[in-house]
């Protein structure tokens, strides 16, 4: 295939509800969406950049500088076979995982377009089902996130993840416990705590929960291989692992039990691939993260979870928990057992919708053969 055309948007879309977290709080979700045009087919993939270097090194402008300036140009007008040749073409920029992971993701789509597979198939993946989780940001008092806990019951989610900080941690968890003893409870710090509060990261072992995802240092290992044996919960890293590399060595120190992949994270969905098979032949399961995406982003989380060893409900809730309105057709939505069909039409299996994509549009810029 010849790369004729890709195009960039930086988007802006206005989220339904605030969403706190021990990094801040978000209104809208800023990310840039790539277009990658090759005779008559168009991949559609998402860079899940923000505008501040908060959860990643990565921002609006570096990853738009990078694909500008660095990476479709390695790919523009070249002729390709394969996928592999052309992320090839880019295999001498070093980091910029989140900017590379958005290209991937459009010539993924680009490519089981092309080869009429859906892109579950293109990757390897064996389920037309995934299981689905919702993700809580911090609320106002425990009784409000009782509240707001029972309505997402209520709309069918199984398995409830809340977001914890310094000062803001026991006393959510002890609300929900009382309330609702046998949901299946994750908590996420967002690296806020240090090995210094390991008092109270022992007294959440006391609430039967799932996990506790990152409770320390984003770019931390080793803390928590001290921390994850003083523990029942299992430790889940998600920010401290950027490759197959740092997850061999979370596994062999003893730092976690369980991780988290985000495609956007460690570059693609090439490298989640390796680390998720590496976990398996291990016996340490994944689950699916999430960035807020829009659907084009969407579709493809949920095209890689379906792959066997993502065996922990993901962060890919249905498309109204996130926007009143998504950018693509038709939305998704989760089931009455708390699981998330995977397209089956031929790549993302979604239709995006131009006409509603013009409208988050902040910018956008062109490039042509």
């Amino acid at each position: 295939m010849i790369i004729h055309r890709v195009e960039i948007r930086h988007t802006k879309m206005e989220l339904v509800s605030p969403f706190e977290t021990s990094l801040g709080v978000e209104l809208y979700e800023e990310h840039i969406i790539v277009r990658v045009d090759s005779e008559g087919f168009s991949g559609w993939g998402e860079v899940v950049v923000e505008p501040t270097p908060s959860y990643s090194y990565e921002t609006l402008t570096t990853a738009w500088h990078v694909l500008k300036d660095f990476l479709i140009p390695g790919i523009l007008g070249k002729k390709f076979e394969t996928i592999q040749e052309a992320l090839a073409k880019n295999s001498w920029v070093r980091g910029h995982r989140m900017a590379k992971a958005g290209l991937e993701a459009a010539l993924s789509d680009l490519f089981a377009k092309s080869q009429d597979v859906s892109l579950s198939t293109f990757l390897g993946g064996t389920r037309k089902r995934v299981p689905a989780g919702v993700s809580v940001g911090l609320q106002s008092t425990p009784a409000q996130l009782v509240k707001t806990v029972e309505s997402y019951l209520q709309d069918g989610y199984k398995r409830i993840k809340i977001k914890i900080a310094p000062g803001r941690d026991l006393d959510l968890v002890k609300a929900l416990r009382k309330e609702f003893p046998d949901i299946q409870l994750q908590v996420d710090a967002n690296s806020a705590y240090t090995l210094n509060d390991i008092a109270m990261l022992k007294a959440l072992d006391e609430y039967n929960l799932q996990l506790n995802e990152q409770p320390l240092g984003y770019d931390d290992i080793y803390d928590h291989s001290i921390l994850q044996p003083q523990l029942s919960t299992p430790i889940c890293l998600d920010e401290s692992i950027y490759t197959l590399s740092d997850a061999k060595a979370a596994i062999q120190l003893g730092a976690c039990k369980i991780i988290n992949i985000k495609p956007g994270r460690v570059g693609g969905y090439t490298e989640s691939i390796r680390i998720h098979d590496y976990c398996r032949s291990v016996n340490i399961p994944v689950w699916h993260g999430g960035m807020d995406e829009s659907g084009i982003g969407r579709a493809g989380n949920i095209a890689l979870a379906s792959l066997p060893n993502f065996v922990l409900p993901g962060d890919i809730s249905s498309s109204r928990r996130y926007y009143k309105e998504d950018i693509v057709e038709p939305a998704f939505e989760i089931d009455s057992e708390s699981m998330m069909s995977v397209p089956e039409k031929a790549g993302i299996g979604v239709e995006v919708m131009l006409n509603r994509l013009e409208k988050v549009t902040v910018a956008k810029q062109e490039c042509k053969m």
